[in-house]
């Protein structure tokens, strides 16, 4: 069975002021039936009819103690001068002393400021003017030490109650914001995440496939041909070689998202310059011719993400000069300076294909080795260079342009 108090908490706010002027209604009657309802007049002074009327119109009141409490206090205290002309009794402070609790807990917060110096006030005005009236000091003592509850006690408790809530509200807010930054910051590792897929997947499905699909329209173009029927077996296995290392890949990109902890930091990176020759040989099947030059430490291991970004630049450099400048020459030149590793990859360009256009400069493939040479502190250059087309590209091979590059992210 529900207790009181939490049917009382089901309650609308009306509701709960109507059930609390009602109960302070009956509490009244029950003092001024019972004969406790005096404070100075004399017992054998009769209970006069105003004091009633006085005090059911403090309990209509109180029907405004949340939705106008500095209203209802200044009614109360109009009504409460009556009664205490007429000679104060019990049941009207009692009323006014919600009508003090509730201006404190639900009114501006400046009323409710102000509530604590005029409840100070009242009670040493109350004890001044007792000491005057009253014939004994000790009766105005006492006067005062019985007003403590009625006035002081309203009032300090609705400020702590307010101040609960407000700490309570300013948590509340603070936790909200917080779950929106945390919020946000998953969009944001999302987001990073998606982009980052897809350099990665761009760059094995379209590297590859590309190349897959210039050489297989190379070998279906030789075999036409009796004078180049002999080189379509390289070319088959240039295809052969494009397609496994597509699978691979692919296969060690799965790896990587289901692994977790401490089984995917420790998995190997997919590719590296390492692998550089295969895609020399891959564009070379490809019709190209490629010249290569590498001018680097091998004392000197390149940090993994640098390693990984430059084969990836390369990779994209070089599928990008045999997909729009098929036969032509390319060069490819690797070298480490001032702390950075240089790739330049430089191709000819037919008279058939004449200028790379927008798409070669805006595509997804150049849009990814820029997002990848950023995340690692470099830069990419793309654009007419040397005897046709260029891509250069410079990344940083200290820690400190690593850690410069992941703080701007």
């Amino acid at each position: 069975m529900p207790s009181p108090l939490s049917i009382y908490r089901t309650l609308s706010s009306w509701q709960q002021d109507a059930v609390i002027a009602a109960s302070t209604f009956l509490l009244g009657c029950l003092l001024y039936a019972t004969d406790f309802y005096r404070l100075f007049s004399p017992p054998e002074q009769p209970l006069p009819r105003w004091h009633v009327v006085v005090f059911g119109l403090l309990c209509l009141v109180e029907f405004m103690r949340r939705r106008a409490p500095g209203t209802g206090l200044a009614i109360g205290v109009a009504l409460l001068a009556v009664d205490a002309a007429l000679g104060l009794t019990l049941p009207a402070v009692v009323a006014f002393s919600d009508l003090l609790y509730a201006a404190t807990l639900y009114g501006s917060r400046q009323l409710s400021r102000a509530m604590v110096p005029a409840a100070a006030v009242t009670t040493i005005g109350g004890l001044a003017l007792a000491l005057m009236v009253a014939p004994d000091w000790r009766t105005a003592v006492a006067a005062a030490v019985a007003a403590v509850p009625f006035v002081v006690v309203p009032v300090w408790w609705a400020m702590n109650i307010r101040q609960q809530r407000e700490v309570a509200e300013t948590e509340r807010a603070n936790a909200e914001q917080l779950a929106r930054i945390a919020q946000l910051d998953r969009q944001a590792a999302v987001a990073a995440e998606r982009a980052r897929m897809a350099r990665d997947l761009h760059d094995v499905v379209a590297g590859h496939l590309s190349a897959i699909a210039i050489q297989s329209a190379a070998a279906l173009d030789m075999a036409e041909r009796p004078d180049r029927a002999g080189q379509v077996t390289t070319v088959l296995q240039a295809v052969r070689d494009n397609s496994v290392a597509a699978l691979a890949e692919m296969r060690a990109m799965i790896g990587l998202l289901r692994a977790e902890g401490a089984e995917a930091d420790g998995m190997a990176v997919p590719a590296g310059l390492a692998d550089l020759t295969k895609l020399v040989e891959s564009a070379r099947a490809s019709g190209s011719t490629v010249d290569v030059r590498i001018e680097l430490d091998e004392s000197a291991e390149l940090p993994a993400a640098v390693d990984l970004t430059a084969y990836r630049i390369a990779q994209e450099a070089l599928t990008n000069a045999v997909k729009h400048a098929p036969g032509c020459h390319t060069e490819l030149m690797l070298r480490q300076r001032d702390g950075k590793v240089d790739i330049t990859v430089t191709n000819e360009l037919s008279e058939a294909t004449g200028k790379i256009g927008a798409s070669a400069t805006d595509g997804v493939g150049l849009i990814s080795m820029r997002e990848r040479a950023e995340a690692v502190g470099g830069t990419v250059r793309v654009g007419p260079g040397g005897r046709g087309w260029m891509v250069s590209a410079q990344l940083p091979l200290n820690a400190s342009g690593l850690a410069e590059a992941r703080g701007a992210r």
